[in-house]
């Protein structure tokens, strides 16, 4: 927990200190410190970036970005939050005056993979968040269960299970991979 006596801009949290070994986010104005997944989180993620990353490059369809990318979801109190993978479009990222600093919109697609601390209520939370920045599509990635949880806005969760197929509908074009490659 922060000792800070005023909420913290997005501006502000861009210089902060890092805390090593640990992550963080700023979350209604308030530096909050995670601590860093483990060795099965990093493997699916980079996983699902490299499927992703490859798919995005290939069609030319925009960048797709690490966890160390901050997104700012929400103004006066800010929020900068990092997706374990995220996407953005060509035509969100012709909106980007300074690549060097966090991004002023949600991304299109955001991949979360849960770590052994989260807590559903916490998942759910940032998965609304996200919606309501305007991500168009958010994938939940439950490595212990090997199931991906998909989430449109306005629309119903839909769970996969290593047996099905997951894609990126509009959100990312042409993109199919089965769900148990995420985990392979």
């Amino acid at each position: 927990m922060s000792t800070q006596t005023r909420p913290i801009t997005a501006d502000d949290f861009f210089d902060w200190p890092q805390d090593p070994g640990s992550r963080q986010e700023l979350i209604r104005g308030e530096v909050v410190t995670m601590s860093l997944p483990g060795g099965r989180h990093g493997r699916i993620a980079g996983k699902i970036l490299r499927r992703v990353g490859n798919h995005v490059e290939a069609s030319r369809l925009g960048e797709t970005y690490a966890a160390e990318t901050g997104f700012i979801l929400e103004r006066d109190p800010d929020t900068v939050r990092g997706a374990d993978v995220a996407y953005v479009s060509l035509e969100r990222l012709a909106r980007v005056v300074d690549e060097d600093k966090h991004f002023p919109f949600a991304p299109d697609l955001v991949v979360e993979v849960r770590s052994p601390n989260d807590r559903d209520p916490e998942i759910e939370e940032k998965t609304e968040l996200w919606l309501a920045a305007g991500s168009r599509l958010v994938w939940n990635v439950d490595p212990v269960a090997r199931t991906v949880t998909v989430h449109r806005p306005g629309a119903r969760p839909l769970l996969l299970t290593e047996t099905d197929e997951i894609d990126g509908a509009d959100v990312l074009p042409g993109f199919r991979c089965r769900v148990a490659d995420f985990f392979a």
